[in-house]
């Protein structure tokens, strides 16, 4: 399966990625690819895309990452909602009763259940 993902080949601490289309079991940092469509510069955030390759890619079924999505959506080739990537934090999330779970000692309620056995 053909996907269109970002290729790091930048130096340490200055983050820049080739967009690619690559075989989805090729590595992320150094597999080999089929043809490059773009670039991204994480820092500048410039970046530049074939419109007619990725449109090509895309029509032989191509699937692009969240984060090419992205920039395939903010560049107008591909219509749509942009796809959330950040990560949520851990702490915020409420579990799936609704109700936050409650910080502190379960030591209370055991030592009133001693005191009655008594």
């Amino acid at each position: 399966m053909l996907v269109i993902r970002l290729f790091r080949i930048g130096k340490k601490n200055q983050p820049s990625f080739k967009i690619v289309v690559t075989d989805k079991e090729n590595p992320p940092r150094g597999g080999r690819f089929v043809e490059e469509i773009g670039f991204y510069n994480a820092l500048s955030k410039q970046h530049s895309i074939k419109k007619e390759r990725a449109e090509y890619w895309i029509s032989k079924g191509a699937k692009p990452s969240d984060t090419v999505h992205n920039l395939l959506v903010k560049e107008g080739i591909v219509k749509g909602q942009k796809i959330a990537v950040h990560k949520k934090a851990k702490n915020q999330a409420a579990p799936e009763g609704g109700e936050p779970r409650q910080e502190g000692p379960e030591e209370k309620p055991k030592v009133e259940e001693a005191k009655k056995a008594a």
